[in-house]
């Protein structure tokens, strides 16, 4: 038998390792698998007269416990048309199986060109994984497989059947009927019950299932390895919502550690959380006593004369043995630990940061970290993080397991005006996980986008059950780190995660509906669109372009990226005559051929916003020509003395007054239309940024540096929108 590499490997470990043959296909029979008949014979005469009832071509086996690999060990002979040909492999067979033979198997031959693989294992970080694909002997060279998490419906199996690189087979081939994909969907749904209910099975493999000329499948191969029972994963503890909501609104904090010494970590938080005006009270702890920054510093944290909500902790881990002890005293109910030192670095660091975790657990503290960059909520102005960055007030939550890649993506989504609701840097996660914060957000009203960037998991199960039911009110947006070998030792090197494989994340992602991205730009361009903009309806995209060059580029990133390009209908045409010259191209993309009158772009923007056959509108250079006009005119007055400074001041005020325009154009039609505009910039500003607020409007409008970004992220949206529809909440 083949495997796929998306099996784990299968070794003969004993007589308990699996069960043979015939006992796994009676079982997946009784799961609605579509088993082929058969007969089992213990003697060559009883193999002839097998073969003599079920009618010639047949197929012999050699069957047992041990036999994981039959078609390696020519155990199995096909295509068998006479009682002489079968006594010849009966022998055959015999004698190649040696002492660990058991019985005969005894099959119709199947004559069909189409092979395909169903099966199941269970992966370690989240349990049962279907698994459905293209079998027989190009399994391997092929690798055309797709996985699901289970349990799955009918919507999920048939989503699978489409998403193999061969879903062509599945219709008519070579003259034979199209494949009855009915049998195929309740195999796998088969599967997925079966997974659940006998955990004592680690893997089945349904290698192949045989296509008839007619369209019937036929499974005629099976393995079903056993395990001692599968290891389930510890539930953990679990945090009501709002006590993790609470966590990101402190009142007052402590900052335990606080230092003098420029650059620390305890002197950074402090005069990042005070500058960036928090309006808490804020106590300063140190041993030492005296002042920071002008305030009064407690040598311990129950000389704090009034209450406490929040302890930022910057102490070395060494000396944290009594810190949960002195925060249950003066009933603070949140920490942040900041410090370094603990699971990442070992295991002397491992048992400080189990002893801590389980000490919060007893006293009811809720803990973040350890290893840890901060917290941030701009709705209170609080900016508790090691890098000064102050991102606007708005709806995105923002969980990264690296302080660090957070802090930059806080940074640059204030420069690109991209509104945050929360962020925290989760750290070692030694007490609450990334599962906890999904949990936490998902009933806070002021979130309505997540953005993740994970290196591991610590319960897949749990991550991909709040995922699924978070997507289908709020998108979740998602950058892994740990992808390649190089990424996954310094995961491991960094907070102490173990990447999961990357083929099962993914379907996992596509199965939750979450928004996995390649890029950390990727994930702000989307987090960007997700927050200001209507989702599509669909694929169809209509672009208006400055240039006929940039249509072409920007044509051909849309059909790379799934998007599609509807031709412009009569009336489309007709209405764009008016407005353009008669040699325009009378196509998507729209040229404007170089008109120069502002008013008729945004005149005909309008035109394919009210057009029905497309759902969204990717528009070239309309918005950003203030740059471009700028250069030209310091060009006009360096090379002509006799055009005046105020006639350029003049034309760039009306430049400007049409960026607004645009601006608000762009979130009027959206709003009109409900479908979203993506703006191009023709050429972009130092301080351009990708996200521009509508006064009284809904939406926003969103300018990319290029159509690459442009186009990306739209097909992102549109995976969204058909993730939802598939999921039957819109």
């Amino acid at each position: 038998m083949n495997k796929s590499d998306c099996f784990p490997k299968i070794t003969d470990r004993g007589d308990s390792a699996a069960l043979d043959e015939h006992k796994a296909k009676s079982l997946l029979k009784t799961y609605n698998v579509p088993i082929v008949q058969e007969s089992v014979s213990c003697d060559e005469q009883g193999v002839v007269d097998a073969a003599g009832e079920l009618g010639y071509p047949v197929v012999v086996k050699g069957a047992g416990r041990h036999f994981f690999h039959k078609t390696e060990k020519n155990l199995v002979h096909v295509h068998l048309t006479d009682e002489q040909a079968v006594r010849k492999a009966c022998r055959v067979i015999r004698e190649q199986a040696g002492d660990a033979f058991e019985f005969f198997i005894i099959q119709p031959h199947i004559s069909g060109h189409r092979e395909f693989l169903a099966g199941y294992y269970r992966d370690a970080a989240f349990g049962p994984v279907i698994v459905f694909g293209l079998g027989g002997v190009l399994t391997q060279a092929l690798n055309d497989v797709v996985l699901r998490l289970g349990p799955l419906n009918a919507e999920e199996a048939n989503d699978m059947l489409s998403q193999i690189r061969a879903t062509k087979l599945l219709g008519s081939y070579r003259c034979e009927a199209p494949v009855q994909r009915e049998d195929i969907v309740k195999t796998l749904m088969g599967l997925s019950r079966l997974s659940f209910e006998r955990p004592e099975i680690e893997q089945i493999d349904i290698n192949p299932l045989k296509i008839t000329p007619q369209g019937e499948v036929k499974a005629v191969d099976a393995l079903i390895t056993m395990s001692e029972g599968a290891p389930d994963q510890k539930p953990g503890r679990r945090f009501a919502p709002a006590a993790i909501q609470a966590l990101f609104h402190p009142k007052s904090i402590a900052f335990v550690g606080a230092s003098a010494q420029l650059g620390k970590w305890g002197h950074l938080l402090v005069v990042n959380t005070i500058s960036g005006g928090f309006k808490g009270d804020i106590y300063l702890v140190n041993p030492k006593g005296g002042t920071i920054a002008g305030r009064p510093v407690y040598k311990n944290i129950a000389d704090i004369p009034g209450p406490v909500d929040l302890a930022v902790v910057t102490i070395p881990a060494q000396k944290t043995r009594d810190l949960v002890a002195q925060c249950k005293a003066k009933a603070i109910a949140n920490i942040v630990i900041i410090s370094s030192g603990f699971g990442e670095t070992g295991a002397e660091g491992k048992t400080i940061e189990t002893r801590l975790a389980e000490e919060s657990a007893n006293a009811g503290i809720l803990t973040v970290g350890p290893n840890t960059m901060g917290i941030t909520n701009p709705h209170i102005h609080l900016f508790c993080t090691g890098i000064t960055v102050t991102p606007i007030a708005g709806s995105t939550t923002m969980i990264s397991q690296s302080g660090n890649m957070g802090t930059q993506l806080l940074a640059f989504m204030e420069k690109q005006g991209i509104g945050i609701r929360c962020f925290v840097g989760s750290g070692n996660e030694a007490m609450l996980t990334i599962e906890d914060y999904l949990e936490g957000f998902e009933q806070d009203n002021l979130t309505r986008t997540i953005l993740l960037y994970l290196e591991g998991i610590a319960n897949g199960r749990r991550f991909f059950e709040n995922a699924s039911r978070i997507s289908r009110k709020k998108p979740i947006v998602l950058l892994k780190g740990g992808r390649t070998s190089a990424g996954k030792r310094a995961a491991e090197s960094h907070t102490g995660a173990m990447a999961s494989n990357d083929r099962v994340f993914d379907a996992m992602c596509r199965q939750a509906g979450i928004l996995k991205v390649e890029q950390s730009m990727d994930m702000l361009d989307l987090v960007a669109a997700l927050d200001s903009l209507p989702l599509p309806a669909g694929p169809r995209t209509a672009i208006i372009t400055w240039g006929g060059g940039w249509g072409v580029v920007t044509a051909d990133l849309c059909q790379a990226s799934g998007l599609e390009l509807p031709q412009l209908d009569s009336q489309v045409i007709r209405s764009i005559d008016k407005l353009l010259p008669s040699f325009w191209s009378r196509t998507n993309p729209v040229d404007l051929v170089g008109s120069q009158n502002h008013e008729t772009a945004l005149k005909i923007m309008k035109i394919l916003m009210k057009w029905e056959g497309c759902d969204a509108v990717i528009s070239l250079g309309i918005a950003g020509r203030l740059p471009l006009m700028s250069r030209m005119g310091e060009s006009i007055i360096a090379a002509d003395p006799t055009v005046s400074a105020d006639q350029l001041k003049i034309i760039r005020k009306m430049l400007n007054n049409f960026e607004t325009k645009v601006t608000h154009t762009s979130a009027s039609f959206m709003q009109k239309y409900n479908k979203p505009i993506i703006n191009v910039s023709l050429l972009a500003e130092n301080t351009h940024q990708t996200v521009y607020k509508v006064a009284d409007s809904q939406y926003k409008s969103v300018v990319y540096e290029t159509p690459e970004r442009a186009a990306k992220t739209l097909s992102k949206m549109v995976d969204y929108r058909q993730y939802l529809i598939r999921t039957s909440k819109i």
